[in-house]
């Protein structure tokens, strides 16, 4: 399996990185975990073809996460010409969110004659599913997205890629985390308690408890981003857009 980090940043572009988007070629095929409203850009400053994309899984519903749909959708249409299917797959609620979300962007596209089918899998929590052969937990965490918001455990049977999501520390982290070849945690925040994210102070203490092979952080705003040193002496890995991880 491969992991490119197609964006690693927070919903605001802290750093000048990409909204949340990961790359995923695994031996069963091509996806994508979040696609976050800046991807379509992202995808193709790293010259990658998301005509390639056999799904996309969504951890959650805010926009730097999901928001990039509607973009790629219609490039799909117009410009890519795909005819390939695509299956979206996000939590309950993710059809009619992202119904709304193409009528808002760009009026009577949920009308379009599609040149291709695509289709949407809401997947309940706790609850193991196959999406395009790949073995796919998500996990509830702690982010008020009006949806429930979660980790994402992710097998083509040959390696495991792990991901938290957006969420505040919660012990629903360590399963999440629990024999992953890699699990890449949001660390919003440098300091403090910060609602619906976690801080590196929080983090850092219960880093033993993630038993993840490797263990890497994204989704950093300013404060966390000034003080990556720590991270590094942590022996944890930061999160890069335009990162490539074998697994």
């Amino acid at each position: 399996m491969r992991v490119t980090i197609v964006g690693s940043g927070d919903a605001f572009g802290s750093g000048g990185r990409f909204n949340t988007c990961f790359f995923v070629e695994s031996a069963k095929g091509t996806l994508l975990v979040d696609c976050g409203a800046s991807s379509l850009v992202a995808l193709k400053a790293r010259g990658l073809d998301h005509g390639r994309v056999d799904g996309i899984i969504l951890s959650h519903l805010h926009g730097d996460h999901f928001g990039g749909l509607p973009f790629l959708l219609l490039d799909a249409q117009f410009l890519n010409r795909r005819e390939r299917p695509l299956l979206i797959a996000g939590p309950p609620g993710t059809r009619a969110r992202l119904d709304a979300l193409l009528d808002v962007f760009f009026p009577r596209s949920t009308a379009n004659k599609w040149r291709f089918a695509w289709s949407v899998m809401e997947i309940e929590p706790g609850r193991p599913v196959d999406v395009l052969g790949h073995a796919v937990t998500t996990i509830e965490v702690v982010h008020h997205s009006g949806a429930p918001s979660t980790a994402v455990r992710l097998s083509d049977g040959h390696a495991l890629f792990a991901y938290s999501g957006d969420t505040e520390w919660t012990e629903a982290l360590l399963p999440a985390a629990e024999g992953a070849g890699l699990f890449i945690i949001e660390c919003y925040g440098h300091a403090g308690r910060i609602a619906g994210h976690v801080s590196w102070e929080i983090l850092k203490p219960r880093l033993p408890d993630l038993r993840a092979k490797r263990i890497m952080i994204t989704h950093m705003n300013p404060t966390m981003l000034a003080h990556l040193d720590e991270i590094r002496a942590a022996r944890v890995e930061i999160a890069e857009d335009g990162k490539v991880i074998e697994l």
